[in-house]
């Protein structure tokens, strides 16, 4: 099995995982890539852009208000949204993305 990408540290302190393998919610969903979608989770703060918070599941059934951003994951997400995401954040200071 493919291992465990590291958590993403961004230059502001903003982390979140970021996976793609046969297990996660990407796209394709195997272990070889490249990924044209990734699962996210857990980021430590609410995230900044809309277009990524629709993707948490959290979400489902919730207005944004009741959602819980922190503790969720995020599937099938389009990697040009995570990327934006980081930018915004300083960009990426430690971890990486699935390959």
């Amino acid at each position: 099995m493919k291992p465990k990408n590291p958590v993403i540290l961004c230059n502001d302190g903003f982390t979140m995982s970021v996976q793609g393998n046969r297990n996660a919610y990407c796209q394709p969903r195997n272990d070889e890539g490249p990924y044209s979608h990734v699962e996210c989770g857990f980021p430590s703060s609410k995230p900044s852009t809309s277009a990524l918070r629709e993707y948490a599941e959290d979400l489902y059934g919730k207005d944004e208000i009741d959602c819980n951003f922190t503790d969720t994951v995020y599937g099938y997400v389009p990697v040009g949204i995570v990327l934006d995401e980081f930018a915004r954040h300083g960009g990426i200071k430690s971890g990486k993305m699935p390959e």
